[in-house]
């Protein structure tokens, strides 16, 4: 089991590095009519501040990329718009027919654009390159519990597991290691080139690419041949023009040259844009979170410092969660982008809860000076604390500053801590936070698939890929339990339970889940469909009336 545990973590630590998702919105070009979905007309505009590293899936492990392959690959599942649990996309059905065994049945006819059939071959040929390219700059970490893909017939794939009952695996088949590619186009044991790719039209999600410029401008037209969970795009022709300049799109989507607009604009940006009558300001949930970590050795009262004690050591943890104001980082310092978050799976995936807002603060979200000084007093712990608070000023964005200049202020205003806060980049901060170096520090997370797991397997267990030192042998066998737990409100309990329990240690303090924000033209719809708790943004949603 332990070592389940550990091939898990491997595959998971990588969330941490994975870029944000940042779209917008820009001019453009006719539609294939050979691919075009029924039903879909119009063209609507879309750009980003983001980039492409390759669109083959096993080359790539960035949101740029993915956010172009989650419109024209398959996947077996899927996310439909709503909801974060998957589902039967190009699969007819997708079941456990023995603990170690995954069996999908496709759908019967799948077409690639180019012409070529779409069955189990692809499928297995699919993932079988993953792990035999297993590019360093790819998903195929993601794979760690796959044996083997077996192709049963032209519509039946086994995927042989390595480990009993995993849920995690479904999901795994809608992350950046799950889009179908044709063997007929992609090599075997080598990444394929962009070119070829889009010349051999290897394409059957929702959309097809008909014109392609890296980083610079793409142009998709929706395909009639996919047959997926998503149904037909609602718009037959679709731009993407790549921006250097946040600033540049900010301005066209004021004046109207683009129709839409995400995430790549500033907190500041988009407050501004909230008040301007010509776009509207779209919101959904956000899968990145943002926490402090508490280094269980190392800070005040940690178990290698000199004045060592346990209780005191959860008593400042506990003070700090006491007085940490969300909501007015929330508003303040990112004017709505984010939002409070009050437990370790942010809100909107199945089995979220609030953990901290009953047990910490006032009871309602608010802070509590009072309840703090409680905490520190019954514990016997001497005010003001002293505690060093480390911060990167180069990887979660310049508003960082401000953010924890806030929570200094926030600790410090009630006399219970003097906070010696400090910045470093990212590179010597990555290696020192591992190190024993921080008593206290910040982190923030992009998820790897939309479930609660990615939240929760990275962080608490024994061998954690936080290196804090925490260790509740109770929880760490609940977080391997919930991953083997077929029953889905058994599951859904446990990962209920494993946050209740991790929010009375307070390993970390979560405080801020960023929202997913898209500003669009006052005639464009969809946007709301797609700010989802699958944290993907799939172009076939959004139409302009």
């Amino acid at each position: 089991m332990a070592s389940v545990a550990r091939r898990r973590l491997a595959a998971t630590t990588a969330g941490i590095a994975a870029t944000a998702l940042l779209l917008a919105a820009c001019a453009g070009n006719s539609s294939d009519d050979a691919t075009s979905g029924d039903g879909a007309g119009g063209t609507l505009t879309i750009g980003t501040t983001d980039k492409i590293t390759t669109l083959d899936p096993a080359g790539s492990y960035d949101n740029g990329s993915f956010a172009v392959m989650n419109q024209v690959f398959p996947f077996l599942l899927n996310t439909p718009y709503g909801s974060p649990d998957v589902e039967p996309d190009i699969a007819e059905s997708a079941e456990f027919t023995s603990p170690t065994e995954y069996t999908v049945k496709l759908k019967p006819g799948l077409k690639w654009a180019n012409g070529h059939d779409l069955t189990s071959s692809d499928v297995k040929f699919t993932f079988d390159r993953q792990l035999a390219i297993a590019d360093e700059n790819g998903p195929s970490s993601l794979l760690y519990n796959l044996d083997s893909t077996e192709a049963v017939d032209d519509t039946t794939v086994v995927f042989h597991l390595k480990s009993e009952n995993d849920q995690v695996f479904p999901q795994i088949l809608s992350s950046p290691a799950g889009p179908i590619v044709d063997e007929e186009v992609f090599a075997a044991d080598a990444l394929t080139p962009d070119a070829d790719i889009v010349d051999g039209k290897a394409f059957a999600g929702q959309y097809t690419i008909t014109s392609y410029s890296l980083n610079d401008l793409i142009s998709y037209s929706a395909y009639d041949g996919y047959q997926g969970v998503l149904g037909a795009a609602k718009t037959g022709t679709v731009n993407v023009k790549y921006y250097a300049e946040a600033s540049n799109l900010k301005l066209d989507v004021q004046q109207g040259n683009i129709d839409v607009a995400f995430r790549s604009l500033s907190a500041t940006d988009i407050d501004d844009l909230r008040g301007d009558d010509n776009v509207k300001v779209v919101d959904g949930p956000g899968g990145e979170i943002r926490y402090i970590v508490f280094n269980f050795n190392t800070q005040p009262y940690g178990a290698t410092t000199p004045e060592a004690d346990e209780a005191k050591a959860l008593a400042v943890r506990q003070a700090v969660a006491d007085l940490i104001d969300r909501e007015e980082i929330a508003t303040q310092v990112y004017k709505g982008t984010y939002t409070p978050l009050y437990s370790y799976v942010p809100d909107g995936l199945t089995g979220a809860t609030e953990s901290l807002k009953g047990l910490y603060g006032d009871g309602s979200g608010g802070p509590d000076a009072d309840k703090a000084a409680a905490a520190l007093e019954a514990a016997g712990v001497t005010t003001p604390v002293k505690l060093s608070l480390q911060y990167s000023n180069d990887h979660y964005g310049p508003s960082s500053a401000d953010e924890y200049a806030l929570i200094k202020d926030q600790l410090e205003a009630t006399g219970l801590f003097t906070v010696d806060l400090q910045t470093t980049e990212w590179v010597q901060y990555s290696k020192d936070r591992t190190a024993d170096v921080y008593p206290a520090y910040q982190l923030g997370w992009f998820p790897d698939y939309s479930d609660a797991d990615n939240y929760l397997t990275p962080f608490f267990l024994t061998e954690n890929f936080l290196g804090n030192h925490y260790d509740n042998p109770e929880v760490n066998d609940l977080i391997l339990q919930q991953a083997v737990t077929p029953d889905a409100d058994e599951r859904t309990a446990l990962i209920e339970q494993i946050q209740d329990k991790v929010a009375a240690d307070l390993s970390t303090v979560p405080y801020l889940q960023g929202a997913q924000v898209a500003v669009v033209g006052t005639t464009v719809t969809g946007a709301e469909d797609t700010l989802d708790a699958s944290f993907k943004f799939r172009y076939g949603a959004l139409a302009k009336g």
